[in-house]
């Protein structure tokens, strides 16, 4: 299991648990972050600082949010910089 990042970081990307991730396993793409679901250690430090509640526990994800434990897998699958195109496509927050 791990965390997964959803899309109410979308546009905002505050970055707070870029520095509390004691594995460095959450990268920056362009509209939002994305955690690595095979370095994540599972202990929740970035989901403490997280002021969008962006984060969930993959086990506790909410239904509707369902589809982002794929989109954070596959990010790391491609160049890991480019957004994954479910993001992409989402139309941009004023």
């Amino acid at each position: 299991m791990a965390y997964v990042i959803t899309d109410a970081c979308l546009d905002i990307m505050d970055r707070s648990c870029l520095t509390q991730c004691p594995v460095d396993c959450i990268r920056q793409g362009e509209r939002m972050l994305y955690i690595n679901p095979d370095d994540c250690i599972d202990c929740g430090a970035c989901e403490a600082v997280c002021p969008q509640s962006a984060i969930f526990f993959d086990e506790e994800l909410p239904a509707a949010q369902a589809a982002y434990r794929k989109v954070n897998a596959e990010f790391f699958a491609g160049d890991a910089t480019t957004d994954h195109p479910t993001v992409a496509a989402l139309p941009r927050r004023s």
